[in-house]
């Protein structure tokens, strides 16, 4: 009967502690896996998940879903930044603040946490420069003096991106009692903190070497987890690497701006041939499937729709250079178009977001040696002698068929024709058009 009573409570103690790598940016495909991931936790077997960290920041959207899931978990998570040389900047450090455990290894950093606009889409992925106008703002960088200070912004927009910001921070600081004021600053001033100086202020709660000297360090604490109090029993846990499967891995690739971009092209030019070309199939399934996927891409990532229209203009400039053959004129101002707006496209201040220059570069050429050669094919054709209507049987050569006096029946491109001459001539003579009359073709002998 005790064993009965033993073996059920044996069961429900936790045996493993899952780690989730978080390397590079927050973005769409990252965000899926961590939530994922965390809906398949349960209590019964899991003491605790940790996030290993390296990231340089990310979208806003992304950041916030993988919040939320951490905050419905009922498994406690720790937000762990490692290894040493890691960072938790921005994004980042908004989740190591909505974990229960906040823990870094040495020589890692985390902070510069102020959003920067890009179009209408916050990225909390960087930090602020000096206000200019309208301008959107751009990483410039942290820093590890916390008495930094930087302009403040002057527009409203950009003002209540600040204060709303500020009071998300604030929130998930009060949640699990760190440094609120740190966590406002750092979204104020983009002020970052080594690990050392991290754990003085109360940004975090432990610093560890690596996942299995976290557990020890972390074991026999009291955190909220749901709104619940747990104790941690961490030191025996089992570690267990959940690693991203091919869904994530798939949403990674396209979803990154340099391959989203190329699937676009692809998408466009595989369409146009189609177009031109109808009956080819491959070119139109293969452009079809490749738009598909790069609009599913570019709905999740941030991307600046004039940019993006100005790509589609210079594309339908050379496409129209083929057409209406303005020599060059509007092809050149197609590839400037196509230049600007894919440099436009994608944002460069966000880290792993913007859209790589060797990439805009290649992307030019092609499409400008693509124009090129429409265009040379447009000059080679005008140039090509005519095969066609009254020009195209002067100086056509043949042979007499039929022949009466001075009229006759000759054969012309396998086509027979009514002919004259100033002389008779013997059927299968060889002739030489020199002039047409209608119907009636003026030949002579060759």
């Amino acid at each position: 009967m005790l064993g009965a009573l033993i073996a059920p409570t044996a069961a429900m103690t936790p045996s493993r502690a899952i780690v989730l790598e978080i390397d590079g940016a927050i973005a769409p495909a990252i965000a899926d896996y961590v939530v994922r991931e965390l809906g398949r936790v349960k209590l019964v077997d899991t003491g605790l998940v940790v996030l290993r960290m390296n990231t340089p920041g990310g979208l806003d959207t992304s950041m916030r879903d993988i919040i939320r899931a951490i905050l419905a978990s009922p498994v406690p998570v720790a937000a762990y930044v490692a290894p040493s040389g890691a960072r938790a900047a921005s994004a980042g450090t908004y989740i190591a603040y909505a974990s229960a455990i906040a823990a870094m290894a040495p020589g890692t950093n985390l902070g510069a946490a102020t959003p920067i606009r890009f179009g209408t889409l916050p990225l909390p992925s960087g930090q602020p420069e000096k206000p200019s106008g309208d301008k959107d703002r751009k990483d410039k960088g942290s820093t590890n003096d916390s008495n930094t200070s930087i302009t403040e912004p002057t527009d409203t927009e950009s003002r209540k991106l600040i204060n709303d910001a500020v009071a998300y921070i604030r929130s998930l600081a009060e949640l699990n009692g760190r440094n609120a004021e740190w966590a406002a600053e750092a979204v104020r001033t983009a002020v970052s903190l080594p690990a050392s100086e991290a754990l003085k202020l109360h940004v975090i709660d432990v610093i560890a070497d690596d996942v299995p000297d976290l557990l020890r360090k972390v074991d026999g604490r009291t955190v909220t987890v749901a709104g619940k109090v747990q104790h941690l029993a961490t030191a025996s846990l089992e570690i267990v690497s959940a690693v991203p499967d091919w869904r994530t891995q798939l949403l990674a690739i396209i979803t990154n701006p340099n391959v989203a971009f190329i699937l676009l092209l692809i998408g466009i030019y595989g369409l146009i041939f189609e177009m031109a070309n109808p009956g080819v199939v491959a070119p139109g399934l293969i452009g079809g499937i490749s738009l598909l996927v790069a609009l599913f891409a570019i709905n999740l990532l941030p991307v600046n729709y004039a940019g993006a229209a100005l790509v589609l203009l210079g594309i339908g400039l050379m496409v129209a250079e083929a057409f209406i053959g303005s020599f060059g004129v509007i092809g050149v101002a197609g590839i400037v178009a196509f230049a600007i707006g894919a440099i436009m496209m994608f944002p460069s201040g966000a880290p792993g977001l913007g859209l790589s220059l060797s990439v805009v570069v290649a992307a030019t050429t092609v499409t400008g040696c693509f124009f090129l050669l429409m265009l040379s094919m447009l000059l080679r054709s005008r140039r090509r002698p005519v095969v066609t209507g009254r020009e195209a049987l002067i100086a056509a050569v043949g042979e007499a068929v039929t022949w009466q006096d001075e009229e006759g029946r000759v054969r012309i491109k396998g086509e027979i024709w009514r002919a004259r001459a100033a002389r008779p001539l013997q059927p299968g003579t060889r002739i030489r058009v020199i002039d047409r009359d209608g119907l009636v073709l003026t030949v002579e002998p060759v």
